[in-house]
C-alpha cells in the first residue's frame, strides 16, 4: 500500500484528492498537512499536521496542489527529508522552478502544469503541428473559472512552450500575452498566449494555427478537476519507484 501525503489539501482539487484516494486500490491518504486547520472533517485514522518533518517522515509520496509559495516551502524541507513528490501547482517563479531542479537531483519529482491525459497528448500534437506547419501563425487561448490567481494557465505556457521549441524559438522573447491599441502588424515568429476568466470554467485550452486560406485548432476542455486528481493519483503511483531525477506527465504515460 502506497501512504501519500496530500499537501494542499484544501484547495479545490486537493479535496477532490482525498475522495479519489478512498476509490484507488493499493494507495491510500496518510497524512494532511495544513497551516492552521480543516474546515471539513476525515478519516481520523488519517494524520493532520503543521510539522512539515511529520508530514514527510508518514508519507511514501507526496502529491501538492497548492500554491507557489507553500510550494517553494514544501521543495525547502523535502531537500532535508526527500520523498517522491508529484506537484501540480502553478504559476511557479523562477526561483522556485529552479529550486525544484535542484530537489530533484535528490529525490524524484513529476511536475505537471496539468495532470490529464489528454492535455499531455495534445502538448505532443501541439509539437507536430508546429514542426510541420512553419508558416502558420500560432495563437492559444486558455480560459478558466473566476477564481484562478495566475494567468496565463500553466497548461497554456506548456503549450506555448512546445510550440516553440518544434521552430528552435526562444519562447520568452516570441512570447505575447496582450494587445491593446496600435500594437502594428502581427510578427512572424511571434506566438499570442491570450487568457479569459469567468463563472465556473474548469479549463478550456485552444491552440490555433492560422495560415492564408486556412486554419487548424487542437482544442482540450475539462468538464471536471477529478481529470486533475486522478492523473496526479497514477502519477504517485508510477513515480513511487522512481530514481532521483525530474520526470514530466509525458513520461509518466510514455508517450
Amino acid at each position: 500500500m502506497i501512504k501519500v501525503g496530500v499537501f494542499g489539501a484544501s484547495g479545490r482539487v486537493g479535496k477532490l484528492l482525498l475522495e479519489d484516494l478512498k476509490a484507488t486500490a493499493d494507495i491510500s491518504v496518510s497524512c494532511v498537512y495544513v497551516r492552521n486547520s480543516l474546515d471539513f472533517s476525515i478519516d481520523p485514522s488519517i494524520l493532520v499536521t503543521s510539522d512539515m518533518k511529520s508530514f514527510l517522515n508518514a508519507s511514501d509520496v507526496i502529491i501538492d496542489f497548492s500554491l507557489p509559495e507553500a510550494c517553494e516551502t514544501l521543495l525547502e524541507e523535502a531537500i532535508k527529508t526527500p520523498k517522491p513528490l508529484v506537484i501540480g501547482t502553478t504559476g511557479l517563479t523562477p526561483h522556485q522552478l529552479n529550486l525544484l531542479k535542484q530537489a530533484s537531483e535528490l529525490m524524484p519529482i513529476l511536475y505537471a502544469t496539468n495532470m490529464s491525459l489528454g492535455i499531455a497528448l495534445l502538448n505532443k500534437l501541439v509539437y507536430q503541428a508546429s514542426a510541420l506547419l512553419k508558416d502558420f501563425d500560432i495563437e492559444i487561448v486558455e480560459m478558466h473559472h473566476k477564481h484562478k490567481k495566475d494567468s496565463p494557465s500553466g497548461t497554456a505556457l506548456t503549450l506555448s512552450e512546445s510550440a516553440a521549441s518544434a521552430r528552435n524559438l526562444d519562447i520568452d522573447k516570441v512570447r505575447v500575452s496582450g494587445r491593446d491599441g496600435n500594437v502594428g502588424a502581427r510578427t512572424k515568429d511571434e506566438i499570442a498566449v491570450m487568457a479569459l476568466r469567468g463563472g465556473d470554467i474548469v479549463g478550456r485550452h485552444t491552440v490555433g494555427f492560422y495560415n492564408d486560406g486556412e486554419f487548424l485548432e487542437l482544442n482540450h476542455t475539462a468538464t471536471s478537476r477529478n481529470t486533475f486528481s486522478k492523473g496526479a493519483i497514477r502519477a504517485a503511483q508510477w513515480l513511487s519507484q522512481k530514481e532521483a531525477g525530474l520526470y514530466s506527465i509525458s513520461n509518466c504515460l510514455e508517450l
